[in-house]
C-alpha cells in the first residue's frame, strides 16, 4: 500500500503566476527596479508568455494595482456585510483594521503608497488607478461618518484620511516600534470623540 501523501498544490495558470511574481517583486524591490525578465523567471515562464497576457510592463503594473485596489475595496464591503445597517460598528471594525495594518504592514509599508511615489511624475497610465482608489477610500469614510451622524463628515474624513496615510508612511521611515505611528489608534479615537455628532 502506498504511503499517504498530501495532494500537490494546484499549479496556477500563467497569467496568475505572473501577477503573483510581479506583486512580490514590485513590493520588495519597487516597480521601476524590476524588469519583465525577472518577473517571467520568477513566474516560471518566459517573456513571450508574459507579453501575451500583458501587452507591456505598464499593463502588468496596472493589473497589479487594480488587484491591490480591489482588495482594499473589499474591506469596506466586508464591514458592511458584517455589520449591516450599523455604521458605528463598521467604524469600530475599520479602526481595528487600522490597528492591525499598522502593526503588521510589511517591510516596505503600503504597496499602493509606494507605487504612488514611484509613478508620481511619470504620467504612468496606472496612476489613475491609484487616484481613483484613494478617492473611493475618502468617499467611503465620508459616507461612514455621515451615516454615523457626525456633524462635519467631510472634514472628519479628511483628518482621518491624512492621519492614517501619514502613519503608514511614518512606519516606513521609522524603525522604532514605539514611534508616532504606534499611537495612531489612540489619536483616531480621540479625533472621533472630539468631533460632535448631530443632535
Amino acid at each position: 500500500m502506498l504511503p499517504h501523501t498530501a495532494p500537490a498544490a494546484p499549479i496556477l495558470p500563467p497569467r496568475d503566476r505572473i501577477l503573483v511574481a510581479a506583486r512580490e517583486l514590485f513590493y520588495r524591490h519597487g516597480i521601476r527596479a524590476v524588469g519583465v525578465e525577472a518577473i517571467a523567471e520568477a513566474a516560471a515562464t518566459n517573456k513571450m508568455t508574459l507579453y501575451r497576457h500583458f501587452g507591456s510592463k505598464d499593463e502588468l503594473v496596472a493589473a497589479y494595482l487594480t488587484q491591490l485596489a480591489k482588495e482594499g475595496d473589499e474591506l469596506w464591503e466586508h464591514l458592511a456585510r458584517t455589520h449591516p445597517g450599523d455604521p458605528h460598528a463598521q467604524l469600530e471594525g475599520w479602526v481595528q483594521y487600522v490597528e492591525r495594518i499598522l502593526t503588521d504592514s510589511g517591510d516596505r509599508g503600503c504597496a499602493i503608497a509606494n507605487a504612488a511615489v514611484e509613478l508620481r511624475e511619470s504620467g504612468h497610465p496606472a496612476r489613475q488607478i491609484i487616484d481613483d482608489y484613494k478617492t473611493r477610500k475618502r468617499e467611503r469614510l465620508v459616507g461612514l461618518f455621515r451615516d454615523a451622524e457626525y456633524a462635519e463628515p467631510e472634514l472628519l474624513a479628511d483628518e482621518v484620511f491624512l492621519l492614517f496615510e501619514g502613519a503608514r508612511i511614518s512606519i516606513q521611515c521609522c524603525s522604532n516600534a514605539s514611534g508616532p505611528a504606534s499611537r495612531v489608534v489612540g489619536m483616531l479615537r480621540s479625533l472621533l470623540n472630539e468631533h460632535a455628532r448631530k443632535r
